[in-house]
């Protein structure tokens, strides 16, 4: 598969690291070679320098023979234009992103499909779509609705509570067990398990559910005191924000923090003021906080552009007893730094949108894939075809790849959870996780 990339700015930089490890054809374009040389020597990328929406470039990367052609750059225009001519060139999918909201209504859709794009990607509404997923389970740090909600991924953070903490896992996710741990992130290290591996205290563990099943989960990891939410308060007054206070359930009222008084009066006019606040003042302000009773508040979201500003504010309203706390890092490298500093989720519109767009380079066979930024890993829905590899065998003798284990499965629309003796059968969409390992070499087991 070639795969064009216009723009070596984040986005597109860590999109072409996410594909290089799939031996992917892919190319970069940029007209600054200090953005391209950045990348590394160390993937195996072409980079090329032009401007993205000249026809001179697009013609020498050879978008005629384009699978995927991606534009992420910072600037709307040149996404646009760019997808434009790639797909009149010859580029067989076209994606670019955007940062007008009205562009993704079902209307704006098709205009752009008539123009030649195929998908748009909107960054501040998929980390809006991120924490408020988040915001809906206190005790979760992540969630993820597989397969329409047929299975559930539930990433947990482990504390004293826990009442399954230093047993192999082999004890506690047997067939009949209604959860599978499917990953665990250790510190640094991302670990796939297996049956003599045990969580321990401070994991950030990755449980594979049914809906049903995840109070049962919750009592497991000593989460059941936690409040759930209901009052919200938000720094910032953004993009993100915009999208994270519609996207909200009718029974959270949120707060909304925001220094620009004009920006405020613009918050009141476009948001329900019956259920959201807009304040023209500064998150820093412990006075401010406290007025406006962070003590009574049950989470805390940072959505500032400044990713020291929103960790420290995370921090203090942890300090103030808020449990659930989200910051938007924008900053790649200040991410481990906020892992470690314990605050929270931990947003990124970069890494969201790159492993939103990720999805599209695998053959139709692969539904959905998902890169967990936390985790390192990678979540992909396979379906099973008639007389693959995964249809003869049962899953313990199938010789998976180190650093793969299959999560579950979607049968006639049921989640089942998979162990060693289940027999997968064609047309099962099944569910993998994986660190370090060829996608690729996942997809052959499924054809």
């Amino acid at each position: 598969m070639k795969i064009v990339i216009a723009g070596a700015y984040d986005i597109g930089r860590h999109l072409a690291r996410l594909l290089s490890r799939n031996n992917q054809d892919i190319v970069l374009i940029d007209n600054d070679v200090s953005r391209l040389d950045s990348v590394g020597g160390e993937y195996d990328i072409m980079s090329l320098q032009g401007e993205v929406s000249d026809l001179s470039a697009l013609k020498e990367a050879n978008v005629s023979d384009a699978s995927l052609f991606i534009a992420v750059t910072p600037f709307e225009y040149q996404n646009i234009t760019s997808s434009i001519l790639a797909k009149q060139l010859g580029a067989k999918r076209t994606v670019a992103r955007i940062d007008n909201h009205e562009y993704i209504s079902e209307e704006g859709k098709r205009l752009f499909e008539k123009l030649g794009i195929d998908s748009l990607i909107y960054p501040e509404m998929l980390a809006a779509q991120n924490i408020a997923n988040g915001l809906r389970m206190s005790w979760v740090r992540q969630r993820w609705d597989v397969h329409g909600g047929a299975l559930v991924m539930l990433g947990i953070k482990l504390r004293e509570g826990c009442t399954i903490l230093n047993r192999p896992l082999k004890e506690l996710c047997g067939p009949d067990d209604p959860y599978h741990v499917v990953a665990i992130k250790r510190k640094k290290d991302t670990i796939i398990p297996g049956g003599n591996d045990s969580l321990e205290l401070y994991d950030l563990a990755y449980f594979m559910t049914t809906k049903q099943y995840i109070p049962y989960i919750r009592k497991l990891v000593g989460k059941e005191h936690y409040v759930d939410v209901r009052n919200v308060m938000i720094m910032g007054g953004g993009k993100t924000a915009v999208r994270l206070c519609k996207l909200l359930p009718d029974y959270m009222q949120a707060k909304v923090i925001e220094t620009n008084a004009e920006r405020c009066e613009y918050l009141n006019d476009i948001l329900d003021t019956d259920r959201v606040m807009v304040i023209n003042g500064d998150g820093r302000d412990i006075p401010l906080l406290n007025e406006e009773s962070i003590n009574n508040t049950q989470a805390f979201v940072a959505v500032t552009g400044n990713a020291e500003t929103n960790i420290l504010t995370c921090l203090t309203a942890k300090r103030f007893g808020v449990r659930k706390t989200a910051a938007m890092v924008e900053n790649i490298d200040y991410v481990s730094t906020a892992e470690e500093l314990d605050i929270g989720t931990i947003v990124n519109r970069k890494t969201i949108t790159a492993s939103h767009i990720y999805q599209m380079m695998l053959d139709e066979n692969v539904q959905n894939i998902r890169f967990l930024m936390t985790a390192s890993a990678d979540v992909i829905e396979f379906t099973a075809h008639q007389g693959s590899k995964v249809t003869r065998r049962k899953v313990f003798e199938l010789g998976l790849p180190q650093g793969a284990t299959i999560g579950g499965l979607v049968r006639e629309g049921e989640g089942k959870l998979v162990s060693g003796g289940t027999q997968i059968e064609a047309g099962d969409t099944v569910v993998v996780f994986c660190h370090d390992v060829n996608i690729k070499k996942l997809e052959s087991f499924f054809k």
